[in-house]
């Protein structure tokens, strides 16, 4: 049950994307919200001179520059909040941006990232970035939010039968009994009668929906790009998917179906756990 949401935010297009995600589903779910912004260590520390002679690099101007930049981060996020009736404090923290962000998100129910954070020459783009560095070291359900994206629109569920996916089959039907959104149900299977259990388990599991659902299949193809290809057919809102599939040890978040989905659908995803 997602109680409280944090939102992690950057100032770039993808930062600014989370946060709108991050207020929707709060003011829609009734819940806490928080935020958080960091200050990295390496924005304003010097880096090495190689022993060269330089001028005095300048880190207490660097440094009082980023934290007036994350005090107007932090003022836009509580304004965006309060515009939907959420009330939201934004924390300012220093250090591995990865690292405060798990650090916070360790006391939420749902964290909120954007998938495209500054530009890569900031080492922000998705592959190495903050935002996969925390994927893979938070335990709670994180939404990835490309740049642009909205949440209005059906629910997309990826349902493979592992215990990840059951719980996104939990999280897909709070949210759209919350959001008043029907779910899409995505089965992958290459096996006609593994298919069939599928649709019969999820069913069951969905017992508690109070929207309408409907239930797309695929044999062919890989599963990631049909999965995007539905959601993108159906004008998803979210794909909600469970973090690890059927095999945890191969299926980790680099190079599993999640990963995949992640980095290629303009849709959010909410990964579960």
């Amino acid at each position: 049950m997602i109680d409280t949401i944090l939102v992690a935010t950057d100032g770039s297009e993808g930062g600014s994307t989370a946060e709108k995600a991050g207020v929707f589903l709060a003011a829609r779910l009734r819940v806490r919200l928080m935020g958080i912004t960091v200050v990295e260590d390496g924005d304003v520390q010097a880096p090495s001179d190689a022993g060269l002679t330089l001028p005095p690099f300048p880190e207490a101007e660097l440094s009082s520059y980023f934290r007036a930049r994350s005090q107007g981060l932090a003022s836009r996020f509580s304004e965006r909040a309060r515009a939907e009736g959420v009330e939201a404090n934004c924390d300012i923290g220093r250090g591995r941006a990865d690292d405060r962000i798990v650090e916070k998100a360790q006391e939420t129910g749902l964290l909120v990232i954007g998938r495209d954070g500054c530009p890569t020459n900031q080492s922000r783009a998705l592959i190495g970035s903050n935002t996969e560095s925390v994927i893979r070291k938070l335990s709670k359900s994180v939404l990835v939010a490309p740049s642009g994206s909205s949440l209005t629109g059906p629910i997309v569920l990826g349902f493979d039968g592992s215990p990840g996916s059951r719980i996104a089959a939990s999280t897909a039907i709070e949210l759209s009994n919350s959001l008043g959104e029907p779910i899409h149900v995505f089965v992958d299977s290459k096996d006609k009668g593994r298919a069939i259990a599928r649709f019969e388990e999820v069913r069951e599991l969905l017992a508690g929906v109070q929207q309408p659902i409907r239930e797309t299949s695929s044999t062919l193809g890989r599963p990631d790009v049909k999965l995007v290809d539905t959601a993108s057919e159906v004008r998803a809102g979210m794909i909600v998917m469970g973090a690890y599939g059927r095999n945890r040890i191969t299926d980790y978040f680099l190079g599993s179906n999640a990963a995949a989905v992640v980095r290629t659908t303009p849709v959010p995803v909410l990964l579960a756990r």
